[in-house]
């Protein structure tokens, strides 16, 4: 359990690599405005050290993360926290940086605790890890990237047909798929198999890692220029659902625990 005075995310430097850890254990590392800061300034810190070649994420306890934390929003909270916009949703997902990043997901990753898995560029995983993008079960739309980055990263179809019914995946059937690197046998650290997977990336010149990242995702004065259109997608599709019945009658149903009474408009 997270102390009220412990930080919000941790980070360690472990050789060569930076590893971060979402330390909200009690709310299942769900992203709050603390998480999103944290996470924003984690980057930050490996894009301009020299020292750091690779970068983990993972989380505390049972969970990778289960996506934002909306008892937070129900708060007040915004979703993404004031001047960290341009990072996108938690300060991550559309936050470049040319160093590698391996997702070590310990446990359940579910909407935004999977989009940072998908926005990261390796994945090892537990196997009792599940990834799912849920969204659409409560009248909203994965907008961290998943939309477009799922079906771009397993077989079109397949990624869909997740988005479109909202169910999750098991690790093993990730690591079929080709969307997770390795999957970890309960009892071994998730967190250790990432940091051999991280040396083996290490022993190479980072300078040239680095530049092959760039390239591979068609970097821009440090943006990944090919996201553009899908962003600017996104971004115009939740403005028009974010202005429906539907969106208003998810999260009501959800609060109510009750099935929605879904109108289409």
């Amino acid at each position: 359990m997270t102390a009220p005075d412990e930080p919000a995310v941790l980070t360690e430097r472990i050789g060569r690599s930076l590893v971060i850890t979402l330390n909200r254990p009690k709310q299942l590392n769900a992203v709050n405005v603390a998480v999103t800061v944290g996470l924003a300034a984690a980057l930050e810190e490996a894009k301009d050290d020299a020292d750091i070649w690779t970068v983990i994420v993972t989380g505390a306890g049972r969970a990778f993360c289960a996506g934002a934390d909306l008892k937070a929003v129900a708060g007040g909270e915004p979703l993404v926290a004031v001047g960290y916009e341009h990072f996108g949703w938690g300060g991550w997902v559309n936050h470049f940086i040319p160093k590698p990043i391996i997702a070590a997901v310990n446990g359940l990753a579910r909407g935004g605790g999977t989009e940072i898995a998908l926005a990261s560029d390796l994945i090892v995983a537990q196997d009792t890890a599940t990834l799912g993008l849920p969204e659409v079960s409560v009248g909203v739309m994965a907008v961290g990237g998943g939309a477009f980055r799922l079906p771009r990263q397993i077989p079109w179809k397949v990624g869909l047909e997740m988005l479109y019914t909202g169910e999750p995946m098991t690790a093993q059937r990730g690591l079929e798929l080709g969307l997770i690197s390795r999957v970890v046998e309960t009892g071994t650290s998730v967190v250790e198999a990432a940091l051999e997977l991280a040396d083996r990336i290490n022993v190479n010149a980072p300078l040239s890692v680095q530049a092959s990242k760039r390239v591979a995702y068609g970097v821009m004065d440090g943006q990944a220029i090919l996201d553009a259109p899908w962003w600017e997608a996104t971004t115009r599709e939740t403005a028009d659902m974010n202005a429906s019945e539907d969106r208003k009658e998810g999260p009501r149903a959800f609060a109510e625990k009750r099935r929605p009474n879904w109108i289409g408009r």
